[in-house]
């Protein structure tokens, strides 16, 4: 028995957990930040794979029988690599997801016109594992990717409430539309972007929809443990949530309240 290991390259996968422990609270949870590294959107994908393989066999050794990959760079990068090349020999039973395939899955049944927009990383957009996936379930989407690459030290910096914030939003938002203007679908496809939610929707036309990931992931989720009952039968069930961090445990507590919506006290690893 073991918790659900949940990893992020900072601090935006503490969006998804949170949905997580808002649907399934019984789980115990066992999150890993990789902060001292942070952020992994600009790295190589030999960097990203290497960051991310170190911190699942750790998440393994803790004994965790499912890891989430709640990083769209991770999962972008590194998860298809772990899941072919490296999981049956770490643990052939255990299993490593990401945020990525649950999202594509569903994402044509929000637009009417066809058209939708990824708001993203550089590394996640240069990836193309959106519109890849995408295409698999959607092949008549038209689709638009436009990288933001301020909006992630926006929010670390605790900017994103700011007036200066809205300048870089509108820019990118402008960007995407001028593009296509048919787009009525919008995807947050960056766990710090929830953050920006208010924001983002206030320079959007009212016809285009914003999606955030983490309410899809948690739903995904609940429906993969019910589904994979040899998976769910060996996650422990206290309601425990532990938090390590790469970098300052300081830092890291101060910030992630921001994102997990409630204090948090986390431990040190050096990797």
């Amino acid at each position: 028995m073991g918790p659900i290991g949940v990893f992020d390259s900072g601090y935006g996968g503490l969006t998804v957990l949170r949905e997580f422990v808002n649907r399934l609270p019984q789980y115990d949870y066992l999150y890993l930040g990789d902060n001292a590294r942070a952020p992994y959107g600009p790295r190589s994908f030999d960097t990203v794979y290497r960051y991310t393989l170190q911190c699942v066999k750790w998440l393994l050794e803790r004994k965790c029988p499912l890891i989430i990959l709640a990083c769209n760079t991770a999962s972008a990068k590194a998860l298809r690599s772990i899941q072919q090349n490296d999981l049956h020999h770490l643990n052939p039973q255990a299993r490593v997801l990401g945020v990525i395939r649950p999202t594509t899955e569903i994402i044509g049944t929000h637009t009417k016109s066809n058209s939708i927009g990824i708001l993203a990383t550089n590394g996640t957009v240069q990836s193309q594992s959106y519109v890849i996936e995408i295409e698999k379930f959607f092949p008549n989407l038209k689709i638009e990717q436009e990288a933001c690459p301020i909006w992630v030290p926006l929010v670390e910096n605790n900017e994103h409430e700011s007036e200066g914030a809205d300048y870089f939003i509108k820019k990118h938002i402008d960007n995407i539309l001028k593009r296509d203007k048919d787009i009525d679908t919008l995807l947050l496809a960056c766990t710090h972007y929830p953050l920006l939610k208010e924001k983002i929707e206030k320079h959007l036309p009212h016809n285009v929809k914003l999606i955030s990931q983490g309410e899809i992931v948690a739903e995904s989720l609940k429906d993969y443990l019910n589904r994979h009952h040899e998976i769910e039968s060996r996650i422990s069930k206290q309601g425990h949530k532990v938090f390590y961090t790469t970098d300052s445990t300081e830092d890291f507590n101060n910030k992630a309240t921001i994102f997990f919506g409630q204090s948090v006290q986390a431990r040190h690893l050096d990797l």
